[in-house]
């Protein structure tokens, strides 16, 4: 039996409802086939959050890691295609920490790619009607940290699938920003289900040109 590994942030910046935590955790425990989902929230802290997804890893070695993260302002779900080797956050963490441009790891590579097939994930969820995208950012907060402290973790091991994706405002959170996009909850948990499948039975990447990108 194959695990998967889905995590999401609790709430930030003031927020009381995470979309991410809440999609995630709506898929704990789905088994279809021969995988398992396992799903884990991560405090909206750097360095904490890192330690918890390794800990994570090692506690239940997954075979396909997906962290999830809010991305209020986006309008779809997208998929991220590159971590970069930097925190450089526009808000404080949820223990009132703002780094600026330091690296996350100091000797690591400048970037690292999602092993996930993202634009077999993006056909496979248009297909199914949701909004997504590429998103050639994952920006410089606690999601970048993590996806890229992922990545590191994982790096050299060609036994495990990783990479991350931003999700929208949920509609009651859309409320409080006005003009902002959303989704709801039910599309965001099946688009995850769609993400699952799709990275679980998918061998190359497809070669997808064009498409809306971040």
């Amino acid at each position: 039996m194959k695990t998967v590994l889905l995590t999401g942030f609790e709430p930030f910046n003031q927020e009381i409802i995470n979309p991410a935590w809440e999609a995630v955790r709506a898929l704990q425990g789905w088994r279809e086939g021969d995988f398992v989902v396992e799903v884990r929230q991560l405090p909206c802290v750097f360095g904490a959050a890192i330690a918890d997804i390794r800990a994570a890893i090692a506690d239940l070695r997954p075979d396909l890691v997906i962290a999830v993260g809010q991305a209020g302002g986006r309008v779809d779900m997208s998929i991220e295609r590159v971590a970069i080797n930097v925190d450089d956050a526009p808000i404080r963490d949820n223990r009132q920490q703002q780094l600026v441009d330091q690296p996350i790891v100091a000797d690591g590579p400048a970037a690292y790619f999602s092993t996930l097939p993202i634009k077999a994930i993006v056909r496979e969820l248009r297909a199914a009607g949701l909004p997504a995208s590429v998103s050639q950012t994952a920006g410089t907060f606690v999601c970048n940290h993590v996806f890229y402290g992922l990545m590191h973790a994982l790096a050299g091991r060609g036994d495990v699938r990783a990479g991350f994706i931003h999700i929208p405002f949920l509609p009651e959170q859309a409320a409080a920003h006005p003009g902002a996009a959303s989704m709801s909850l039910a599309s965001m948990v099946e688009g995850l289900r769609i993400a699952v499948r799709t990275g679980l039975a998918t061998g190359a990447d497809i070669a997808a040109a064009g498409g809306a990108t971040h």
